[in-house]
């Protein structure tokens, strides 16, 4: 019996394998665009997640600081035996009290009435509210901006691997019609090897590309927030995205310190340090809290003089510290002059920053038009070489020459169109344009 159930459970196991290994049963890869990337990365990506969580930290936090001013209730019952332990008074002789067992219900209700540091308390955490949300939003422009610079990686990557391909493709072709050339008499064994070595050279640069194609794609799958062994496949091309990118539409766009999360973190902490000043100049204040208890005797002793209700109002008034409230409220001021004095240094920093992106985007835009132009003698040259090449016109060193000429112009080429994507990335992210 145990033998068939064993042999039931393989049967079962080559079952789902099969079923598995068929077509229709396979993992279809995921699609993204540019904007769904982003998308995607921002519901699932871990440092957003952490942001978002530590949103609901900080409003958690700013309950509990209000909540510290709000009704305390308690209650506590106790019990207590003596054992039949008995008092005796010297002055009477003879008379004794035995220690009851007790037993007492007891509720208190306490309520702050004032306290300085309760209202800045307050204040402080409705400000480091301020702060997560909008270290959530910077949070936000960071992914956005790095899930993009990975979404071009890959996009390069994959065109400079179609790039190879397609050239190691020609190059073997001609290769190969070189060795008829040899045979024929018309070329010259020199000229296949040269071409040969060409032909290799390729072979390694393509399995590079390959590398790196892999390399681009695993940095985008962490952005996103993807397992390793996702499947993935862009649907935005290249040149697409850098054609329907507005660049006239982003250097029109002026920009705004308070719009800026970055200045807009050092200002909140700004105000935190000036709130903290606060918090240690209320040191000096008193403080009043009032209470009441109410006690019930479960188990009464002999002697029982304790009122059931009690009501009182406590003040506490701070009188003398050896300087050590004015020590730290003098703390709290250089802290606040010190981050006053970085608030301007990054407010400076992203005004002369603004000036310097804006170049880049034109320089990234000249450079990309300048590229074309080249890219496209580039082609028509290697193309008349090749003809060329064919009638016997030209050696096979003047062929490689115009191919390696045409390649650097594709890599030149490839390489403006990021320059001018990233140029774009990071001015549309100091403007928060996204």
């Amino acid at each position: 019996m145990k033998k068939k159930s064993f042999l039931k459970k393989q049967l079962a196991l080559i079952v789902a394998f099969l079923v598995l290994a068929l077509p229709g049963f396979a993992q279809e890869p995921m699609q993204f665009s540019l904007e769904g990337a982003r998308q995607h990365a921002l519901e699932y990506n871990k440092n957003m997640v952490n942001a978002g969580l530590s949103t609901q930290e900080a409003q958690a936090r700013l309950w509990e600081a209000i909540a510290n001013g709000l009704p305390q209730i308690n209650a506590t019952l106790d019990y207590s035996n003596f054992f039949g332990s008995k008092a005796s008074l010297g002055a009477m002789p003879g008379f004794e009290i035995e220690f009851n067992p007790t037993s007492n219900l007891s509720i208190s209700l306490g309520q702050l009435i004032f306290s300085g540091n309760y209202i800045v308390g307050i204040q402080m955490a409705k400000l480091y509210q301020e702060v997560t949300q909008t270290s959530l939003e910077k949070t936000e422009l960071d992914i956005i901006q790095q899930v993009s610079q990975a979404y071009f990686l890959v996009l390069i990557s994959q065109q400079s691997k179609e790039l190879v391909e397609g050239n190691l493709a020609n190059m073997r072709d001609i290769l190969e019609k070189t060795r008829t050339m040899v045979y024929a008499g018309v070329a010259e064994e020199l000229d296949y090897d040269q071409l040969a070595v060409q032909v290799s050279m390729l072979s390694n640069t393509l399995r590079s590309a390959e590398r790196q194609l892999e390399l681009a794609f695993n940095m985008l799958r962490v952005q996103m927030g993807l397992t390793a062994d996702t499947e993935i496949v862009l649907t935005d091309k290249l040149e697409d995205i850098a054609l329907g990118s507005d660049l006239s539409l982003t250097l029109s766009k002026s920009f705004s310190l308070n719009n800026n999360p970055d200045f807009r973190l050092l200002k909140l902490q700004t105000d935190l340090a000036e709130k903290q000043v606060n918090m240690e100049r209320a040191a000096y204040l008193p403080s009043l809290t009032g209470f009441y208890s109410y006690t019930e005797k479960l188990l009464k002793p002999e002697f029982d003089i304790q009122p059931k209700h009690v009501i009182g109002v406590n003040m506490n008034v701070p009188i003398f510290s050896s300087g050590v409230r004015r020590a730290k409220v003098s703390q709290a001021r250089i802290n606040l002059e010190m981050t006053q004095n970085q608030q301007e240094l990054v407010a400076e920093q992203l005004l002369i920053q603004e000036k310097q992106l804006r170049f880049n985007l034109n320089n990234a835009i000249e450079q990309y038009e300048s590229e074309v132009s080249n890219l496209e003698v580039a082609r028509r040259v290697y193309q008349n070489m090749n003809i060329k090449y064919g009638q016997g016109m030209v050696s096979s060193l003047d062929l490689i020459t115009a191919n390696s000429n045409y390649l650097q112009a594709e890599g030149s080429y490839i390489n403006s169109i990021f320059q001018l994507l990233e140029a774009s990335l990071a001015l549309n992210k100091l403007l928060n344009n996204f």
